[in-house]
């Protein structure tokens, strides 16, 4: 009778059901239940199950560039990143309020690293991400122009949540990718996150970006309702590097 209802719940998909099951069925401990506390028991199993395959495919369709999360975050004074502010924009409501997050600072100092962990919180709070280096994206985006693909992939990124854009302002924009950058800027205003790391501070993004109504146009939207953040301090490369000697 047990064998028979393990098996039919691994075939039905059930997996956190037939885990929880099969462990408490081989230690015995089927009798510490009563029958309500049991079915509650492994339902959560399966919600939990559920929950975590979700998470696990929102990350790997991200496609983020490395791992990285909020616990592992420096706080020290000299970088100037508030605790506070992180850990409430980890939380996640500025995607629900479609709020956009500018990361700049110099190389080395955490951008990349804060942004991807803020895009790992917006997976595990069920919204979908993608994460772009910028100078590939747009690359991409000028081969799809050529075989006629160029609208499908912008529908892509329109369905995500949470675009991560990553390492931009590397080189000043050209004119197709001008264009580019402003139709991802108004499909996604008032509709989605856009998360930006720069090595350029905000205000010098209009010369990046060159003409300058198209510029208006995307620091328009782009800035409003976003959350700045300045990274200051010392490489955290080369601050990892000189621990290991």
């Amino acid at each position: 009778m047990n064998e028979s209802t393990v098996t039919k719940m691994k075939q039905m998909k059930l997996y956190g059901m037939h885990n929880a099951f099969r462990t408490a069925i081989e230690s015995g401990k089927t009798d510490h239940y009563t029958l309500d506390q049991f079915v509650s028991m492994i339902i959560d199993a399966e919600w939990d199950e559920r929950h975590n395959r979700r998470i696990e495919r929102s990350i790997k369709n991200a496609k983020f560039h490395y791992k990285s999360n909020i616990e592992n975050i420096s706080f020290d004074p000299a970088r100037n990143l508030e605790r506070t502010l992180v850990l409430r924009l980890a939380e996640c409501e500025f995607v629900e309020k479609n709020e956009n997050i500018l990361i700049t600072g110099s190389t080395g100092v955490g951008k990349s690293y804060l942004g991807t962990a803020l895009g790992y919180q917006a997976c595990i709070h069920g919204f979908k991400v993608s994460y772009f280096n910028t100078s590939k994206l747009f690359a991409k985006l000028k081969m799809a122009k050529a075989d006629g693909s160029y609208l499908r992939e912008l529908a892509k990124i329109e369905r995500q949540d949470v675009i991560i854009l990553d390492d931009f302002g590397l080189q000043a924009l050209d004119s197709h990718n001008r264009i580019t950058l402003l139709e991802i800027i108004e499909d996604r205003h008032n509709n989605g996150s856009i998360i930006v790391t720069s090595q350029i501070p905000v205000q010098g993004w209009y010369d990046i970006i060159g003409e300058k109504t198209i510029a208006d146009a995307i620091l328009d939207r782009l800035i409003h309702q976003s959350h700045r953040i300045e990274l200051l301090g010392e490489s955290m490369r080369k601050k990892k590097s000189l621990n290991k000697v």
